[in-house]
């Protein structure tokens, strides 16, 4: 099969990598002629586990291409997919002038039949709005060519988008179609060979699925998060807690971490974006509405934590950060509770030393220079007052204690993701502060 993707970020270049691994031809499309040299000589525009390989290989073989220029290979290929940005407008709603833009540029070339498949996170009506935009550039051509609109959500997690594509636990399309059902099956075949679905439904629920997936898995996080802050109030353990609950599998442990907050390009935007599309329609969905005032919340808990035990006297204190990134094995900044903290301590006078596996080049984005980047855990220790850690990354869990204790001014651990073991701080004489369990030796 013959496939296009216009967006090389995220979800379009997993999606195209991905599926030129099962043999489809796949051209990846993109405006940014920089970013399709640098993808044409191996050079990736994010970090993902597994990316790069999966990149360099299909390329060698030649079953994926980068290109700048979309009518070059719309007569050719049996689904366009639009895997381009939906950013946030100010209200909240999803933007969708790249969406729309890439269905006219697809209408002012197509002359067969083709499935175009929206694979960006979309409110729901935005097919509609895809499907006019074709029909009216054909309109103004004069010519009628046949076509199909899909939905086709994607439900990725960064850090593990490999897996989750070539796993998937099932796949959702919506159609209006005979003939975009049996393009869209064929291609994805190879994908459910383990037995888990293709979920087939119309392109309204398809695209309400995507947006109700990850409220729902937000919704679970400010859960836990609010749960976590009533446990330190009144004396009990939210890992205790989380083990007692998640053990119900109606409720399941997955998404019940406690911690600083959710961040990334998906949660903060997608909520954000179905209360929007309710309001638009009339409705409150209040439930949503305060997981995000909780999120926002909760990315301030570990700065108050600080703020409390220095008295509110922050300003010549250094603060170690280990962890940047929203989440671990990734390198995105985007909504990353790391920058609402540290902000916040550098607002006080605070000087802030960070670490982080990959994410540091990117959150120079964000953070500039106003932070000292530094070569590895320990060194973000030297002379510091205090340690926050913010990503649970797997090389902070197993410390040398003896040697962070020679380092630091004095022994405080702020924990915002849990991952150490109470008695384990308590033993190395730790003055420890998590999230939703009782403080250690203070």
């Amino acid at each position: 099969m013959n496939i296009s993707i216009v967006g090389t970020g995220y979800v379009g270049l997993v999606s195209g990598a991905c599926l030129a691994e099962t043999g489809a031809v796949v051209n990846c499309i993109d405006v940014n002629q920089s970013k399709i040299d640098s993808l044409n000589e191996g050079i990736m525009p994010i970090y993902e586990p597994g990316l790069e390989d999966i990149v360099k290989r299909n390329v060698l073989k030649e079953r994926l291409f980068f290109k700048t220029k979309l009518s070059e290979v719309v007569n050719d290929s049996d689904a366009i997919f639009i895997a381009v940005g939906t950013p946030p407008d100010e209200d909240g709603s999803a933007d969708l002038k790249y969406v729309v833009g890439v269905a006219r540029e697809i209408g002012q070339h197509l002359n067969n039949y083709t499935v175009v498949v929206t694979k960006s996170t979309v409110p729901v009506g935005t097919a509609k709005k895809v499907k006019a935009a074709i029909q009216e550039e054909l309109d103004k051509r004069h010519v009628n060519v046949e076509f199909d609109v899909a939905s086709n959500p994607e439900f990725l997690k960064e850090g593990n988008a490999i897996d989750d594509f070539l796993k998937p636990d099932r796949i959702v399309i919506g159609i209006e179609s005979e003939t975009a059902e049996k393009v869209l099956k064929r291609l994805y075949k190879p994908f459910v060979l383990n037995g888990h679905p293709i979920i087939v439904m119309d392109i309204t629920s398809s695209e309400m699925t995507k947006y109700a997936a990850n409220s729902m898995l937000a919704t679970k996080i400010s859960f836990i998060n609010d749960i976590a802050n009533l446990c330190e109030i009144v004396g009990a353990d939210i890992n205790l807690v989380r083990k007692g609950i998640g053990s119900d599998s109606r409720i399941g442990h997955r998404f019940l971490y406690p911690g600083v907050g959710y961040g990334g390009s998906c949660f903060p935007k997608d909520v954000q974006a179905l209360v929007k599309t309710a309001k638009s329609f009339g409705y409150d969905l209040k439930v949503l509405q305060a997981v995000e005032e909780v999120n926002n919340l909760q990315k301030t808990v570990l700065y108050n934590k600080i703020f409390k035990y220095f008295e509110g006297n922050l300003s010549g204190k250094t603060i170690a950060i280990w962890g940047l990134s929203f989440k671990p094995e990734t390198d995105d900044m985007r909504e990353a509770p790391s920058v609402v903290i540290i902000k916040s301590l550098l607002e006080k006078g605070a000087i802030v030393n960070v670490y982080d596996p990959i994410a540091m080049e990117e959150a120079k984005h964000s953070l500039g220079d106003t932070v000292k980047y530094c070569k590895d855990i320990y060194e973000t220790l030297i002379g510091a007052d205090a340690l926050a850690v913010v990503t649970e990354w797997s090389e902070f869990r197993l410390p040398n204690f003896k040697v962070m204790e020679k380092l630091m001014n004095d022994k405080v651990l702020f924990d915002g993701r849990n991952i150490f073991d109470l008695e384990q701080i308590e033993e190395f004489g730790f003055k420890y502060f998590s999230i939703g369990r009782r403080p250690i030796n203070v």
